[in-house]
């Protein structure tokens, strides 16, 4: 490969001074006469031996550097590509690669018959900085004639991106008081053109401070880090809290003249330091409480404090340093005020102390920083008066004690339950009365409150509790307002003997023929307790003499023996045994008891069989007997009696009916709310039901002719007398013979006719109800109702102008 026109490519770093020369120098890059680049020719040289083939190594093809921002114009000649053998044949030249024929496409192409190159549009160093493309050269046939080559393009960066701050607004902070030299926070600033350049280096600087207190230039920057420090002493968090400071940052290494710039704000806060002790308002405070009063407030400690407030460097925290040797008070700091709520948390006492002089210190949660002394302020003396209330009397023992046996009787002194008044200072006079005495045993005297019994104390009450009894007392004096306290007095009940043992079982069974195993262990139970209980005596009387001879008891243990029969048999049933029981009190106390046995027959394992149960159950064979016969009695009766009932019945139902089945009603369905397909279908004639014009054929109806229901004008007729004749035999005449007489009875009423209320028919011979007129003045004829029969006689009597009585 020839190297013509080939210059060597050395990286270089301007300085500003020579930006012009920078600028002049790629100009003549940019406008110089486009350089040629050939394809490498191949050397052969044979080998008599193997006739191997040696190649020459090609020359390095120099990069292509090219502008970005370039205004053209466009396209632009880059570089001429060319092949030795286009003198002897055809060539045709094509270049790939990104940025030709590969995405970005159409940055690059070349004449395919000249080789020229050309650059198409401008280029950004920002979005790619170099490319790599190939060169390829063909006949015209599309045979290769030279090797590809390849091609660099470096784009050459301009100074057109700005610095930007990674954050428009930085926050930092340094503690007050900071020495010069501590460190704040670091802002940082990036420049997208080329760091290797004077393009892409970053200055800092500050361009103002906000407020000046105290000096305008209390911080300073690193101009190459962007770390802010402190130049100055006197940060004081009470007088600056915080502080603004505007950052520019410069590329072309903070040139002015030719760099671009930006700025950001740096707020900087002055944390707080406990550098001011906190400081009572007063010297001195006073407050006042009740005695005998817990959590209450005796008064508020105020305080200052200029530091950070709701931090450890502003919460106060008090002490109290002398004044309070047995702890009555305490101080809680109010969180929001920051006060000191001297507070009673052990009841005082008028009696005891009229009047505290206490000390407080106040102090904060942090210790004050270094070299800060407390103040003499932060000391204050507290005055608290006690206030004299009425005080409830004290039962000096409460609960009292007293030890006596049960059974003492009523009106026995047994202590003086008193009280006594704190109030020494006052003399009040101190009043007695019961507040609870379960079982009503007790009585207080009012006055000096000696106890007295009003019942027999029984230790075996329910309401003594494991040998304790308790009953509460009032005392109250007579203050204002009144006051009054409470006392128990316990009595324990020491036991006497005073109740006898009761036999346990109650029931037991044994067999009727004595067998070793046939035993019954009995015990007995004592209310009392020890000494007063086991161990027992159990003995069988000595009358009746059957008990004796037919029964003995052998003792097991202080508080069991057994119970079984002396004979060899003894006939099945019920025995009542008595025993007599006596405890080890002293002296002792007996009881005689009755233990029910069920003597009956066993089996081989000593159980009683089905049949002994019932014999054992007190009933003999003779009435067993006499119960299976009346059983059997009963159960024919009740036989014989269902056979004649099923007898009866069907006699009942062999015999005719006396009525016409049809007639009658009791087995028929009756149905009430069929309806039919409406008034066509209906083959009924109801002009037998309308209202007749005239009465006069029911004056005329002979007998025997049935009545329609209309009241008849006639007087009442009465029923005709029926002659003294025996019973009839069959039912069926006395029957009709009723409904006969029931029909010629016009009179009566009508229980067997049709009725029909909502039928208003052709007319009325009735006038009009609405000619009556109770509001005329003239005379109205009632005479008519004279007419209607006996039903309507004492109308006519009132209305008809009839005699007066």
């Amino acid at each position: 490969m020839k190297k013509n026109g080939a210059v060597g490519r050395r990286i270089c770093h301007y300085t500003p001074n020579a930006l012009t020369k920078k600028k002049q120098m790629l100009s003549r890059v940019w406008e110089s006469q486009p350089r040629v680049i050939k394809f490498s020719r191949r050397h052969q040289r044979a080998s008599s031996a193997n006739s191997l083939r040696r190649q020459k190594r090609d020359w390095v093809i120099p990069p292509i550097n090219v502008p970005e921002n370039s205004r053209g114009p466009f396209p632009h000649m880059l570089v001429r590509i060319r092949s030795d053998q286009d003198k002897d044949v055809g060539i045709r030249y094509s270049i790939t690669g990104a940025g030709a024929d590969q995405p970005p496409s159409g940055i690059y192409n070349i004449d395919p018959i000249s080789g020229n190159m050309f650059v198409t549009q401008p280029l950004d160093r920002e979005e790619r900085a170099s490319f790599h493309l190939r060169a390829h050269a063909v006949d015209m046939n599309g045979n290769q004639v030279e090797n590809p080559i390849d091609l660099y393009i470096y784009v050459i960066d301009m100074n057109d991106n700005r610095p930007e701050f990674q954050n428009q607004v930085y926050n930092g902070s340094v503690p007050e008081g900071s020495k010069p030299g501590s460190s704040v926070m670091q802002v940082t600033a990036t420049d997208s053109d080329d760091s290797t350049t004077a393009n892409g280096m970053v200055r800092y600087r500050i361009l103002s401070q906000t407020p000046h207190s105290p000096i305008p230039n209390m911080f300073t920057i690193n101009s190459e880090t962007g770390d802010i420090v402190t130049v100055a002493a006197g940060l004081d968090r009470e007088k600056v809290s915080q502080y603004t400071i505007i950052v520019q940052a410069t590329d072309m290494e903070g040139n002015l003249n030719f760099g671009l710039s930006n700025t950001a704000t740096a707020l900087i806060s002055i944390t707080d330091i406990n550098d001011n002790p906190p400081e009572l308002t007063v010297r001195t405070f006073a407050g006042e409480v009740p005695e005998n009063k817990v959590n209450v407030v005796v008064t508020n400690l105020t305080v200052v404090d200029r530091d950070q407030p709701h931090s450890p460097n502003w919460n106060a925290v008090y002490r109290i340093v002398s004044g309070d040797p047995s702890g009555h008070f305490t101080i809680r700091t109010n969180p929001i005020t920051n006060e000191g709520m001297l507070t009673v948390v052990k009841p005082v006492d008028f009696e005891m102390n009229r009047a505290f002089m206490l000390t407080v210190v106040v102090s904060n949660q942090a210790h004050l920083a270094s070299g800060i002394q407390s103040s003499l302020q932060s000391t204050a003396g507290v005055t608290i008066s006690v206030q004299d209330v009425n005080e409830p009397p004290v039962f000096p023992v409460s609960p009292k004690m007293i030890r006596f046996e049960e059974g003492v009787p009523a009106g026995t002194t047994l202590t003086v339950f008193a009280a006594q008044d704190p109030d020494h200072f006052i003399h009040q006079i101190v009043r007695y009365s019961k507040l609870s005495d379960p079982a009503n045993w007790l009585k207080i005297n009012r006055t000096n409150g000696q106890i007295t019994t009003m019942a027999l104390l029984d230790r075996e009450s329910m309401y003594v509790k494991n040998n304790m009894y308790e009953a509460t007392f009032l005392a109250y004096d007579n203050g204002s307002p009144q006051a009054s306290g409470t006392g128990t007095l316990q009595i324990y009940l020491i036991d006497v003997n005073d109740n006898a043992p009761v036999l346990i079982p109650k029931e037991a069974q044994i067999c009727e023929r004595a067998r070793p195993n046939s035993r019954i262990n009995i015990t007995a139970s004592d209310a009392d307790a020890e000494p007063n209980v086991g161990p027992f005596v159990f003995e069988l009387p000595s009358f009746p003499a059957s008990i004796r001879r037919n029964w003995t008891i052998s003792r097991l243990s202080g508080d069991y023996a057994q119970l079984r029969l002396r004979i060899p048999y003894l006939e099945a049933g019920v025995y009542e045994i008595p025993v007599i029981v006596s405890d080890s009190g002293n002296p002792p106390l007996s009881n005689r008891s009755l233990i029910r046995i069920k003597v009956c027959p066993c089996d081989n394992n000593g159980d009683c069989s089905a049949t002994g149960a019932v014999a054992a159950a007190g009933l003999g064979t003779g009435a067993i007997i006499a119960i299976l016969i009346c059983i059997i009695i009963l159960l024919s009766m009740v036989l014989l009696f269902v056979v004649w009932m099923k007898r009866r019945e069907k006699e009942r139902q062999a015999k005719p009916l006396l009525i016409d089945p049809e007639d009658d009603v009791r087995d028929n369905i009756l149905k009430y709310d069929e309806e039919g397909g409406g008034e066509e279908d209906q083959d009924y004639d109801l002009s037998q039901l309308q209202q007749p014009e005239s009465l006069e054929h029911i004056i005329n109806k002979p007998t025997g002719v049935r009545r329609v229901d209309e009241r008849p004008v006639i007087a009442e007729s009465q029923y005709p007398v029926r002659p003294s004749v025996p019973h009839p035999g069959d039912i069926g005449d006395f029957i009709n013979d009723g409904l006969r007489a029931a029909d010629n009875d016009p009179t009566a009423p009508p229980y067997d006719s049709l009725l029909v209320f909502d039928y208003e028919g052709s007319g009325s011979t009735a006038g009009s109800v609405s000619s009556l007129n109770s509001t005329s003045s003239g005379d109205q004829d009632y005479d008519y109702l004279n007419d209607w029969g006996p039903r309507f006689k004492k109308l006519a009597d009132l209305y008809g102008g009839g005699d007066d009585d």
